[in-house]
């Protein structure tokens, strides 16, 4: 399971001109899953997500996490994170998951987040969507379970 996680001070998304999804200063969660991925992979990558230390400190260090700094968790499924880039200019998805079998543990993965971050907002699976953020930093990392 991969996650791209953003610092950010606010970020949203929106269906069809509708905000579906927002939260103000937290993480941006950019969500993909692969064939191998389980309800382990999950619970692993939920963990890594929820106490990764990406906000700063009074000293202005990188010292403090989401729940430390009362921040919000925005959850978005991203399919093409999973994709292959290594050969030629098209992506290869042949390790994202089934649609199926990814919507099956995004779900999973928000049901367990909910009870982990009070302020949990998230996109809508399979659908287009329009992602709006502050990146505050800017703060990327990849995460992998």
């Amino acid at each position: 399971m991969l996650g791209l996680i953003q610092r950010v001070s606010h970020a949203s998304v929106e269906v069809s001109g509708d905000i579906v999804g927002e939260i103000d200063r937290g993480i941006l969660l950019l969500l993909g899953v692969q064939r191998e991925d389980t309800e382990d992979s999950v619970r692993k990558l939920l963990h890594k997500v929820m106490h990764y230390r990406i906000f700063p400190d009074d000293e202005g260090k990188m010292n403090l996490n989401v729940q430390q700094v009362g921040g919000g968790l925005l959850v978005v499924s991203q399919f093409t994170l999973a994709a292959d880039t290594q050969k030629g200019l098209r992506p290869s998805f042949t390790s994202s998951a089934p649609p199926e079998m990814a919507e099956g543990l995004y779900n999973y993965f928000v049901e367990q987040a909910k009870q982990a971050c009070p302020q949990l907002a998230t996109g809508i699976f399979g659908v287009n969507m329009q992602v709006s953020l502050c990146n505050d930093g800017p703060v990327t990392f990849m995460l992998e379970s």
